[in-house]
């Protein structure tokens, strides 16, 4: 399987180094806000990366961490007068929920920064020790002058660089590019003990202290969005590397492209942004998940509701169809063979989702042909939705078991017969909030999700 590696630039085969385990990390969230649809671009991406791999046999163990303490989150925090934890605990819970909904539940462990302070202190005492950071009145730096690969990853010339967008400006540090590993504390921010005294984490130390409490000094794969390769993972090598002496720090460099909308890049600046959960109002996760597949994970891709409605579409295409063979025995025939040789092929050479798309849909139109002729390929149908749905989390199932919904349109069919209309309409809000709509038509009555 090849994958894309940024470092090299180059499609680099995907190997593993001990036996079928492949351990990753991939940059979570700072949680002050909502999740947004360039957050459920990436971690969809990785999700059916991590699906997809488990699928071939692999073991990777996939960790996230969650950034729970931020200049954002306290700003949030002191702008509503409530603890930062407060903020953070809130939009954690929010995330998971997200992730949830939309069916990303590929990660084994959730890293929050601040459970790991012992580390990042830890971490930083070796870069001092070692001459690679240096405490002034407000915190402890990063001299990156010090490492002479620094801009390795995005492809600069440290001489040409200069301080700007993400890289925080500061007249104690010795160079604009030095980044803050410790901040000492300031009034109404919270604070925990150090050898720098009371203080709080920086950003990018997090990273690499809860990979090597994981991982050690090297380890597979690291990924996330583009917008981190500078100066986030550029200063995650910095750091690891510095400490270990031995580069490199993982094998591969995975990243996924920026997402606009209507041509315009989204930012809350703009007005232009888009919460996951305002979209799962109208669309199910499925359909979320789908237009992102047709998305090539690397480029910078357009968001328009018209490609959402069409990736719905395909979604409830393939809900009928499970529908019709949710019971039949999984067959693996020629049909099956045939179907996930073309779905499979395109994901080995650097995940290329969009042409895998093509295969579903022509896989759609042979499976909906076939169900109206005969029940013959419902078996091997049945074998390559299961397939589908255990690499991308795209065929959408009843939240609970068919035979019971059915047994309550029964019910709710009896009551309607009688005239008692408040029990017909009770059942259906009820079977509503569990996502399963009722459609009526004369007498008969059908279940839709």
């Amino acid at each position: 399987m090849q994958i894309f590696d940024t470092l090299s630039r180059d499609f680099k085969e995907l190997k593993t180094v001990n036996g079928k385990r492949l351990n990753v990390f991939v940059c979570g969230p700072t949680v002050y806000d909502k999740p947004h649809l360039g957050h459920a671009r990436t971690y969809i991406f990785f999700d059916i990366f991590i699906r997809y791999l488990r699928y071939k046999g692999l073991r990777p163990f996939y960790l996230m961490n969650i950034t729970d303490i931020d200049d954002k989150i306290i700003n949030r925090a002191n702008s509503e007068n409530v603890p930062y934890n407060e903020i953070s605990r809130r939009y954690s819970t929010e995330f998971f929920k997200i992730m949830k909904a939309l069916r990303n539940e590929s990660v084994n462990y959730y890293a929050f920064a601040t459970d790991f302070i012992n580390e990042i202190i830890s971490q930083i005492e070796r870069l001092m020790e070692k001459g690679y950071a240096y405490e002034t009145s407000d915190g402890v730096y990063y001299s990156v002058e010090k490492f002479q690969d620094y801009g390795k990853l995005s492809h600069q010339d440290i001489t040409q660089l200069k301080a700007g967008a993400r890289v925080e400006t500061n007249e104690n540090k010795k160079n604009p590019l030095d980044f803050a590993l410790w901040k000492k504390r300031k009034p109404n921010e919270p604070y925990w003990n150090s050898p720098w005294g009371e203080g709080r984490p920086g950003w990018h130390i997090e990273d690499t202290a809860i990979t090597e409490r994981f991982f050690g000094y090297h380890y597979d794969l690291h990924g996330g969005g583009i917008d981190l390769v500078f100066p986030h993972h550029e200063a995650e090598i910095a750091q690891m590397e510095a400490i270990s002496g031995k580069p490199p720090l993982v094998d591969y460099w995975v990243h996924t492209g920026h997402l606009s909308v209507e041509n315009v890049k989204m930012s809350k600046s703009l007005g232009n942004f888009i919460t996951v959960e305002e979209i799962l109002k109208s669309y199910w996760p499925e359909s979320v998940r789908l237009m992102f597949i047709g998305m090539n994970y690397r480029d910078t891709s357009n968001f328009i509701m018209d490609g959402l409605n069409g990736s719905q579409t395909i979604a409830e295409k393939l809900t009928w169809i499970y529908r019709r063979v949710a019971d039949t025995e999984a067959q693996e025939k020629e049909n099956y063979d045939a179907f996930m040789k073309e779905i499979k092929e395109p994901l080995e050479k650097n995940m290329n989702t969009p042409d895998s798309l093509v295969a579903i849909n022509d896989f759609i139109k042979w499976a909906s042909n076939e169900l109206n002729k005969t029940e013959g390929k419902n078996g091997e149908i049945k074998a390559i939705l299961d397939d589908l749905d255990s690499i991308f989390g795209i065929v959408r199932k009843a939240p609970i078991p068919e035979a019971i919904v059915n047994t309550i349109l029964e019910i709710r069919k009896s009551a309607r017969a009688k005239g008692d209309y408040a029990t017909s309409d009770k059942i259906r809000s009820d079977l509503s909030k569990l996502g399963i709509k009722i459609e009526d038509r004369g007498n008969e009555s059908f279940a839709w999700w």
